[in-house]
C-alpha cells in the first residue's frame, strides 16, 4: 500500500484496482486488531490525500469511514457490555456481601472503573444535620476529600437534590448554574477537580444520598455513562436501605430479647421474693433466732446483714456463702460512719424505706430503720458490691419487718424477763425478804441457788444512764447463776460466789470494749445464805459512797477494805477525809513526793506484816537494815508512833491512803500548806 501512494499517477486500471484491495484488506487488519481511532483517522488522512483524479478514492474514503463507524460501534457495545457487567456485580454484591462498607467502596470504586474517572465518592444523609456525608471514596488524593460534608441547597448537592435527576458540569469551579459551597469549592481546588457528575440515591420516594464521579480535566459525559452510574446509584441506596432495614431489625430482636430477658428475670425476682417470704415467714413460725433469720438474709440477698439494737450495738450477723468484702467486719459502734448511719435511719424512719447510708472501701452499705409501735427497735444493714434493685430491694424491706417482730418479741420477753429478776433482786436486798421458799424458787428460774454462799456487785457508772447499762449487761455479759438490775440509780449484781471472779472479769471487759465512762463498784465478801444479803448489800452500798467520797475515779473495790471506812466515813465528805490523811499522814506523804523516798508504803507494810522488820524486808525485797532506817526516818516525821492507839490510827490512815493511791487518785493525797 505504500508503493501504491508513493507512485498513483501511473498506475493502470488493474493496478489501481489492486491498490483498493490492499486499502479494503488493511482496513480489515485494523478492525481484527480492534485497532485505536488515531489509526483509523491516519488511514483516513492518506486517502485523503490520494489525488482526486484517481476515481476510486471517494469509494475508499466512505469504506475508510464506514470502517471507523463500525470500529465506533463495537466499542460502544464493549462500553455497554462492560456497564452490563459492573451492574451485574455490584447486584450480585448486594446480596453477597454483608458489610456495608464494603459494599459502598466496591461500588465506588467500580464506578470509577468503568466511567475511566480521576475519582469518586458517595455521600449520604446524616440524619442529625441533615448534610451530605462522604461513606466511600476512591481515587481521592486529598485527605479533605474524604471527610467533604455538603449542604442541601448547596453545590451540584443542592441542585440534585431538589431535581432528583443527575446533573453533570465539564467546570465545575467556573460553572454558574447553582450556588457554591465556599468549603467545598476549597477542597476541589485542592483535588484539582474540573468535571463532575452526580446521581441520587432515591429510597422510597427521598434522595438519601449522593453518588459523584469527577475528572481533572473538562470532560462531558455519555448519556450511557450517567445511565450506569445512575443504575449504580440505585444499587447504593438499595444496599444502603437493606441496611437501615437489617439494622431496625436487629434492634428490634434485641429489643425482644431484652423485653424477654427482663420478664424472665421479673419472673425469677417475683419467684424468688415468694420463696425468700415463704422462708423466713416458716423460720419465724418455727421460733428461729435472729442469727439464723440474718444468715437466711444474706444468702437469699448476696450480701452480709447486720442487725443492730437501739445503741448501734451489733446483736445479729448474717454472711452471705460468697466473700463479699470487709465492710461488716469493719463497723463499729461510734465510727467513722456513724453521722452518715445516724442521717440514714433517720431519713429511712421518715419515708418507711432502705436508704444508701454509706460507702466503704467498695461495698455499698444500705440500711432500714426497725420501728416497734413508736419506738424504734434497732436496724438493719445489708452491705453488697452493687445496690439492690426493684423486687430484691423490696424482699430486702420486707425481711426487716419479720426482724422487727423477732426483736418486739425478744424485747417483750427480755422486759418479762427484767421484771422477774428485777423482782427477786429487790426481794432478796429487801430487810424483809417474804418467803424463803418462794424467793428459791424465783431464784432457781434464774439458775441461781440461794443456798449457795453469794456475792453482791453494786457499781455507779457516775452521770450515765444505769438502766441503759443493765439492759446492755444482761444482753451481753450475764449468765446462768446471775441476777441484775437497776436500783437507786446503780447497778446491783448477786451471783453465785464461785463465779464472781468471772463475772467481774466479764464485767471490766465489757466497759474496756464499751465506754470510756468511768465507774466506781463494790464487791461484798461471800454471804453464806440469802438472809445476809440485806445486810451486806447495805454495807457495800454505804462503802461505795465512801469511794466517792475519797476522789476514786475508777475501779472495783473489795468490801473488807472499805469494811472500817464505810462505818467511820460514810458521813463525811471528800474534805474531811482530806483533812484526816492530812493531818495523819501529811509530813510523811509530802516527804515521800519532795525526795521520792516511799516511808509510807514501808509503814503500810510492816503494819500489815505485824510490824515485823525481817518479813516486811521480805516482802518489799529490801535489807532489812534498810527497812530500819525508813522506819527511823517515819519517826522523825510523824514523831513516836509504836502505841496501840498511834500505831492503830496510822494505820488505819495508811490503808486509806493506799486505796486512793491504788487507782491512781490524788485528790485524796494531802500536800504541805
Amino acid at each position: 500500500m505504500s508503493t501504491y501512494f508513493r507512485d498513483t499517477a501511473g498506475l493502470r486500471p488493474d493496478a489501481s484496482e489492486a491498490a483498493s484491495g490492499e486499502i479494503v484488506g488493511g482496513l480489515l487488519d485494523l478492525l481484527h486488531r480492534n485497532a485505536p481511532a488515531e489509526a483509523f483517522a491516519a488511514l483516513l488522512a492518506k486517502v485523503d490525500a490520494l489525488p482526486d483524479a484517481l476515481p476510486e478514492k471517494p469509494g475508499l474514503i466512505e469504506r475508510v469511514r464506514m470502517a471507523t463507524a463500525v470500529r465506533n460501534r463495537i466499542e460502544m457495545h464493549e462500553q455497554r457490555e462492560r456497564g452490563m457487567l459492573a451492574v451485574i456485580e455490584s447486584a450480585q454484591d448486594l446480596s453477597g456481601r454483608l458489610d456495608l462498607q464494603e459494599l459502598l467502596k466496591a461500588i465506588t470504586t467500580r464506578a470509577r472503573n468503568l466511567m475511566g474517572a480521576h475519582l469518586c465518592w458517595l455521600t449520604v444523609v446524616d440524619a442529625q444535620s441533615g448534610t451530605f456525608q462522604v461513606v466511600a471514596a476512591d481515587g481521592a488524593i486529598s485527605l479533605r476529600t474524604s471527610g467533604m460534608t455538603a449542604g442541601r441547597n448547596l453545590g451540584v448537592a443542592g441542585v440534585v437534590t431538589a431535581t432528583r435527576l443527575p446533573f453533570s458540569t465539564p467546570d465545575y469551579l467556573h460553572d454558574t448554574r447553582f450556588v457554591h459551597d465556599p468549603a467545598l469549592d476549597e477542597t476541589f481546588r485542592d483535588e484539582g477537580i474540573a468535571a463532575l457528575v452526580g446521581v441520587p440515591l432515591i429510597r422510597e420516594n427521598q434522595v438519601i444520598g449522593l453518588l459523584f464521579v469527577a475528572d481533572r480535566y473538562h470532560r462531558s459525559h455519555t448519556a450511557l455513562d450517567v445511565s450506569i452510574l445512575c443504575t449504580l446509584a440505585t444499587h447504593a441506596a438499595l444496599a444502603i436501605g437493606n441496611a437501615r432495614a437489617f439494622a431496625e431489625a436487629q434492634e428490634a430482636l434485641h429489643r425482644a430479647d431484652r423485653a424477654h430477658s427482663e420478664l424472665e428475670r421479673h419472673v425469677r425476682d417475683v419467684q424468688g421474693a415468694t420463696e425468700a417470704h415463704e422462708q423466713l415467714t416458716s423460720l419465724l413460725a418455727k421460733g428461729a433466732p435472729l442469727g439464723v433469720l440474718c444468715a437466711s438474709i444474706a444468702r437469699q440477698l448476696g450480701g452480709d446483714i447486720l442487725v443492730l439494737d437501739e445503741a448501734g450495738q451489733v446483736i445479729g450477723i448474717g454472711a452471705a456463702l460468697v466473700e463479699t468484702g470487709t465492710a461488716a467486719s469493719a463497723y463499729a459502734a461510734g465510727g467513722e460512719h456513724s453521722l452518715a448511719l445516724s442521717r440514714a435511719l433517720r431519713e429511712s424512719r421518715k419515708a418507711g424505706r432502705s436508704v444508701p447510708a454509706y460507702e466503704h472501701h467498695g461495698e455499698l452499705c444500705r440500711a432500714i430503720a426497725v420501728i416497734g409501735g413508736n419506738d424504734m427497735l434497732g436496724a438493719v444493714l445489708l452491705f453488697r458490691g452493687e445496690d439492690l434493685g426493684g423486687v430484691a430491694l423490696r424482699t430486702f424491706e420486707r425481711s426487716s419487718n419479720v426482724i422487727g417482730v423477732v426483736l418486739l418479741s425478744q424485747e417483750r420477753a427480755e422486759a418479762e424477763k427484767s421484771r422477774d429478776m428485777s423482782s427477786l433482786l429487790r426481794t432478796l436486798i429487801a430487810p424483809r425478804q417474804g418467803e424463803p421458799r418462794l424467793s428459791h424458787e424465783r431464784a432457781a428460774r434464774f439458775g441461781l441457788d440461794l443456798s449457795q454462799p453469794l456475792v453482791l456487785l453494786v457499781v455507779d457508772f457516775q452521770q450515765s444512764t444505769t438502766g441503759f447499762w443493765s439492759r446492755r449487761l444482761r444482753a451481753d455479759i450475764l449468765t446462768d447463776e446471775q441476777v441484775l438490775d437497776d436500783v437507786d440509780g446503780a447497778l446491783v449484781l448477786i451471783c453465785s460466789a464461785v463465779r464472781a471472779y468471772g463475772a467481774i472479769e466479764r464485767f471490766k471487759a465489757f466497759f474496756g470494749r464499751q465506754t470510756g465512762h468511768h465507774y466506781l463498784g463494790v464487791l461484798s465478801r461471800p454471804v453464806a445464805s440469802a438472809a445476809e444479803v440485806p445486810a451486806v448489800y447495805a454495807a457495800t452500798r454505804r462503802g461505795l459512797s465512801v469511794l466517792g467520797r475519797l476522789g476514786m475515779r475508777s475501779g472495783i473495790v473489795a468490801q473488807h477494805e472499805l469494811a472500817l471506812y464505810s462505818v467511820l466515813f460514810e458521813t463525811h465528805d471528800h474534805a474531811s477525809l482530806t483533812s484526816f490523811l492530812h493531818a495523819v499522814l501529811g509530813p510523811l506523804i509530802v516527804n515521800d513526793g519532795k525526795r521520792g523516798l516511799e516511808l509510807a508504803s514501808t509503814l503500810l507494810a510492816y503494819f500489815d506484816n505485824n510490824q515485823n522488820a525481817k518479813a516486811t524486808a521480805s516482802r518489799l525485797d529490801l535489807h532489812v537494815n534498810t527497812v530500819r532506817q525508813r522506819l527511823a526516818s517515819v519517826a522523825e516525821r510523824l514523831g513516836p508512833w509504836s502505841d496501840a492507839s498511834r500505831a492503830l490510827e496510822l494505820h488505819m490512815a495508811l490503808r486509806l491512803w493506799n486505796l486512793c493511791a491504788a487507782d491512781g487518785s490524788t485528790k485524796a493525797v494531802p500536800t504541805e500548806r
